[in-house]
């Protein structure tokens, strides 16, 4: 990645405060086998108006929320000072622009304390988040185009996690728990698993990935954090959605981080945090009945309640039981491969044979999307996209070669020779995480479950460790769609379709993953590879931004539309609306659109926001430049009686000076008895 005189300049200013930290971090580290952190912020994107990212529906823009999305971090230092920084955020996917951004800053804050090589930023693959923020044309086709809005909530809200974790260090120890979970997923490509061989799906009997693997953080005698590991896909909401959502994982990290501790995610200090990483879930569905929206029940919500709190459950187990206790040091090596160009030997190819990988393309079963979780890539409807006018358009000559190299996969659209620049990334970061006896193989990719079982038998045998100790980390530092296994890709189900460079994908990631591995294992520093692009100066944006907002007649913003009613009961709904802006005007990351407040103590105190899973947020735009925001409260059976109020809190635009001003307004109190 090349770096400008200033980001050189502010990394040598920051190299003397760099050294004294980590002496006094190998000092302190001394004392006990690890420093350990853990760090929370928020990385919600636009509230409104701007297009999610995972199905690839240009209808889906969001419009309010029912859970933030946040970054959780943890940064684990050994008594040699070598550290590494895992980050688990709820989007679906950590595009390559986002790694650039989070390193670049990470960079003027800590010189080298943090970088490419000890970082380590992953996605949960909610479905229900912000997109816009990737630099390549594929990802931001139905958001029309990059949202600088989003990128900036995404970079800024890792990079606080990272420096939240890292003010919290101390002395402190982990331990691995172990569980399996075996109703909160199901193959939705049942047809391709089959393909493989019958001792890669003798692994599997349920044809599912149960494992339930949970490092436990303590500082002293306090738990401080938990990652618990499981493959299933983040698509219990489904593309009919609107409010930003952290899917299942998201609630299964809500409900452990607030049962174990209650905490208020607006306070600088962070409580207990739990996150809900991804393995190889590419072809893990949390819809039972394999159809979108249904499974266990035929409510989205309440599936995504479900599907979550399950991990959660399992999670508790297994953190509950974590006796194996982590000892050794940690490391990590991260090389950049072009994925399109890999000679691949062949020890590692079915057939024994060499071959290699090609060109980037997606396949006509990319376009017909997971039928079990919903619609892909809508490339038809692009012939109107801006963004695909501005681009060229999609009337791209196929290549015979690449059409021979891409087989049996029909390719529809070659990514990876499109003009001025590939739609996809080539050059991919691949890397692996050592904590302790616990290796993280992290890659940019969603790994189908024989895929991830292939390459974690690589990395072990390569480091020469039992297989449970490797553990293959998907939607890691960049995006690149699919990787199945060459038998599974000959099916060309959406998975193989989706598998951008060719069928010996996966074959390649075992080859590079095997020689990260043994860098790791002698010590060596393996050379960088070639350099991804920088996209950033070429981004273009056809979403419309706010212009002025306007209230309704005769109101003025922050009126109340709809007061509640004067009293209520557990369990019932509280519904309020009001006059409001643009959530654009200031999406409030770090802050809320809401407050349901309580009454103590002559004293109005914050009782939930829109970080809670119990409210709503939902704005809609009513005529013109007037909207509404209704803000629905379900009361849960816990709630203490007492006198409340709803608040909200908004901006609006003005039109002629473009000034924005802040806005709030205030129901009528109720009681709930």
């Amino acid at each position: 990645m090349s770096m400008s005189r200033r980001r050189l300049l502010v990394g040598l200013a920051a190299m003397p405060a760099a050294a004294h930290m980590v002496n006094s971090v190998r000092s302190v580290a001394a004392q006990g086998e690890y420093l350990v952190g853990a760090g929370i912020s928020d990385v919600t994107g636009p509230a409104a108006e701007n297009g999610m990212m995972g199905y690839s529906l240009s209808q889906q823009k969001s419009s309010g929320i029912h859970l933030r999305n946040r970054a959780r971090a943890y940064v684990v230092v050994d008594s040699a000072g070598r550290r590494v920084a895992f980050v688990t955020a709820d989007l679906a996917a950590i595009f390559q622009s986002v790694h650039q951004g989070v390193l670049a800053r990470l960079a003027t804050v800590y010189g080298g304390l943090y970088t490419e090589q000890n970082v380590s930023l992953n996605a949960t693959h909610t479905h229900s988040a912000c997109g816009g923020d990737s630099h390549y044309a594929l990802y931001n086709l139905s958001i029309l185009g990059f949202q600088e809005q989003t990128y900036n909530a995404v970079v800024t809200g890792i990079v606080e996690a990272i420096g939240r974790a890292h003010n919290n260090l101390a002395p402190g120890s982990m331990s691995i728990g172990r569980t399996e979970l075996t109703d909160a997923s199901a193959n939705r490509s049942r047809v391709a698993f089959e393909r493989n061989p019958a001792p890669d799906r003798a692994q599997f009997p349920l044809a599912i990935d149960p494992a339930v693997t949970v490092l436990r953080f303590r500082q002293g005698s306090r738990d401080v954090g938990a990652i618990s590991w499981f493959a299933t896909h983040g698509t219990s909401m489904t593309g009919a959605n609107r409010l930003i959502s952290g899917d299942n994982k998201g609630y299964a990290s809500y409900a452990w981080e607030h049962d174990h501790a209650g905490v208020r995610y607006l306070d600088a200090a962070p409580g207990f945090v739990a996150s809900f990483p991804q393995t190889n879930s590419g072809d893990m569905t949390p819809n039972l009945n394999l159809r979108p929206g249904s499974g266990p029940t035929e409510n989205e919500f309440e599936n995504t309640r479900i599907i979550g709190d399950r991990q959660f459950r399992a999670a508790l187990r297994a953190f509950g039981s974590a006796a194996e206790q982590v000892t050794g040091g940690v490391d990590s090596r991260l090389c950049y491969v072009d994925m399109s160009t890999v000679a691949v030997a062949g020890q590692y190819t079915p057939d024994g044979r060499a071959h290699s990988t090609c060109k980037a393309a997606i396949g006509v079963s990319t376009l017909a999307g997971s039928s079990e979780d919903g619609p892909g890539v809508p490339i038809p409807e692009g012939a109107n996209n801006l963004l695909v006018q501005a681009l060229g358009g999609l009337d791209v000559p196929i290549p015979q070669a690449l059409a021979n190299a891409q087989a049996p996969k029909l390719v529809v659209l070659p990514t990876g020779v499109m003009q001025p620049y590939p739609w996809t990334p080539d050059v991919l970061p691949l890397q692996i995480l050592r904590i302790g006896q616990l290796h993280l193989v992290a890659g940019p990719a969603e790994y189908t479950i024989v895929a991830g079982l292939r390459i974690r038998r690589t990395v072990a045998a390569e480091l020469g460790i039992p297989l449970e100790h490797v553990l293959v980390q998907g939607y890691a530092n960049a995006y690149s769609q699919y990787v199945t296994t060459p038998e599974e890709y000959d099916s060309q189900q959406y998975e193989g379709g989706s598998t951008l460079f060719g069928r010996y994908t996966l074959p390649a990631h075992q080859q590079e993953f095997a020689k990260l591995a043994a860098a790791l294992r002698t010590g060596a520093l393996p050379g960088p590879g070639p350099v991804p692009r920088d996209l950033s100066a070429t981004q273009l944006n056809f979403q419309t931004g706010v212009v002025f907002d306007d209230p309704a007649p005769f109101k003025n913003f922050g009126d109340v539309l709809t007061q509640p009613q004067s009293s209520y009961h557990p369990l019932e709904r509280v519904t309020v609306v009001f006059v409001t802006g643009h959530p654009k005007n200031n999406p409030r990351r770090g802050a809320t659109f809401l407050e349901v407040q309580r009454l103590t103590g002559g004293q109005w105190i914050r009782h939930a926001d829109d970080g809670d899973w119990a409210t709503k947020y939902r704005w809609t735009r009513t005529l013109g430049a007037t909207s509404t925001a209704t803000i629905t409260w379900d009361i849960p059976a816990d709630t203490p009686p007492g006198t409340y109020r709803i608040t909200h809190h908004g901006d609006w635009k003005n039109g002629l000076t473009g000034h924005i001003t802040t806005l709030n307004g205030t129901s009528h109190t109720f009681t709930i008895t």
